[in-house]
């Protein structure tokens, strides 16, 4: 099995917010992988990374990064591929981290999500991985129509929930 998407954050201290992304591609059964490396401490390895992801068979990488959030850009800046920017709150809640990732060049686009967002991240992944994988497409359409029935019966059980001045 090889990796179709890549997931890689600028420290493992990120994992808990990109594991949605993780978990989300292994429910809709993408083969990924998962790497932490860092533009500032280790910018010869980001760039290799990224150079050689289209020849092992990435089709789309996640990258999420906080604070400075160079992570994202750096990797678009070395590969074709698409590339989709997570914001990781930290210092002023993730908008400096978030404006960073939008904030980029002509010519170098990052597709950015909202702060915290690595499950929406993988989703936008599965999306553009979809128009060529019909299977997929299918999974994917069964995963958005559970979340019509999430909302549907929170909606049911709202209803059982009783107030006195409740009026439905």
């Amino acid at each position: 099995m090889k990796a179709k998407v890549s997931i890689i954050m600028g420290s493992t201290s990120d994992l808990p917010v990109m594991e949605k992304a993780c978990k989300l591609l292994d429910d809709l059964q993408v083969p990924f992988e998962v790497n932490a490396l860092s533009a500032h401490r280790t910018p010869d390895a980001v760039e290799q990374f990224a150079r050689t992801a289209e020849e092992r068979g990435i089709q789309v990488i996640i990258a999420g990064a906080g604070m400075a959030a160079a992570l994202p850009g750096v990797i678009a800046a070395s590969t074709t591929l698409p590339v989709i920017g997570v914001p990781i709150k930290g210092m002023l809640d993730g908008l400096d981290a978030m404006l960073s990732i939008i904030q980029m060049p002509p010519g170098i686009p990052v597709a950015t999500v909202g702060v915290n967002g690595a499950q929406n991240a993988a989703i936008l992944a599965v999306e553009m991985l979809a128009l060529s994988d019909e299977e997929l497409a299918l999974r994917l359409k069964t995963y958005k129509s559970s979340l019509k029935e999430k909302i549907e019966k929170a909606n049911r059980e709202l209803a059982e929930v009783k107030y006195t001045y409740k009026t439905n």
